[in-house]
């Protein structure tokens, strides 16, 4: 949660490197690299595309700031009871376990895609419209034949705001970020993957070699770190992008307790033109504790008997 004093620094720290290019020299390790080094938040309530509503409207004033904050803190207060069951039931954790951050970034974005202007995700192509009909036809049977069959969020896997790309979510919001002379790792809270980066200038897999999280390799471009990472698996598909989704993410240390983070999908056979994503990550103290994700083990076992349940109830309605 960013607290008012982490705010205040992020607007500065933002402001500065928005509008005068930012004159921040960041520490540097044992071996000459900036020092990007720690455990950072990006937990901030700025969706991620621009509300229609707001139209080409890119930034909120104060007041409007203020008044978007509250609006999402009763929306998304999970303590409220003035609803019905089913909603009631459906949110799965009170208040306490969310952790959705308090504060619109300060750059005052209505939205976390910074280009195109209209702050959208762009259309998807004829062909990732093919594709997206077809993902919705599986969710639509939702077989459960085997663990396969489920989608890799419930299965434990992977889950989109995790990375790569790494967005904002409900809890979770923290990575850790650690460096050597020829790696970067990046420990995702959510999940809690690790990313191992090389910086060696090794060459990408061969496209023949697919994973879940893509193959990375990285680079420094004066003090930021460069990630282009290609070779996706064709099941992660983030926010509609294919497996051929080259993904660039640039990280740079803006403040003492700042670390921008932006990151660009290019995808030609999933949108129409490439986009790109800014978020202000914040500084934390303390420690990153584990994410025990069980429904991959202990609730799979329930989600595969409940199915089998189903189909015998079915054979017998049927007889």
């Amino acid at each position: 949660m960013i607290g008012i004093a982490a705010a205040a620094v992020l607007a500065s720290g933002v402001h500065a490197q928005s509008q005068t290019g930012n004159d921040y020299v960041p520490p540097r390790t044992p071996d000459g690299q900036p020092d990007l080094q720690g455990i950072w938040s990006n937990a901030v309530i700025t969706p991620l595309e621009r509300p229609t509503e707001l139209a080409d409207k890119a930034f909120l004033s104060e007041q409007e700031v203020a008044e978007y904050e509250q609006r999402r803190l009763a929306e998304t207060n999970m303590d409220d009871r003035n609803v019905d069951a089913r909603t009631d039931v459906g949110r799965a954790y009170n208040h306490f376990w969310w952790d959705r951050g308090t504060n619109v970034v300060a750059t005052r974005r209505t939205s976390l895609i910074i280009d195109p202007p209209d702050g959208r995700i762009p259309p998807l192509t004829a062909e990732g419209e093919k594709r997206a009909q077809a993902r919705a036809e599986r969710r639509r049977l939702n077989r459960s034949d085997g663990p396969e069959d489920r989608p890799l969020m419930e299965r434990c896997i992977h889950i989109g705001s995790a990375g790569p790309p790494m967005l904002p979510s409900a809890y979770n919001n923290n990575f850790h970020l650690a460096q050597t002379a020829d790696h970067v790792l990046i420990v995702n809270e959510m999940i809690h993957d690790t990313r191992v980066i090389p910086l060696d200038g090794r060459p990408q897999l061969p496209g023949t070699v697919r994973q879940w999280l893509g193959s990375s390799r990285g680079h420094w471009d004066g003090d930021t770190l460069v990630i282009e990472t290609a070779n996706f698996g064709n099941q992660t598909n983030f926010r509609g992008a294919s497996e051929n989704m080259h993904l660039t993410e640039r990280f740079t240390r803006i403040d003492e307790n700042i670390l921008l983070y932006e990151f660009t999908v290019d995808d030609p056979a999933a949108f129409t033109r490439p986009w790109t994503v800014q978020i202000p990550s914040v500084r934390i103290d303390g420690l990153m504790y584990e994410y025990a994700c069980h429904e991959g083990n202990e609730g799979m076992v329930g989600i595969l008997a409940g199915a089998r349940a189903e189909e015998q109830a079915a054979a017998e309605a049927a007889r």
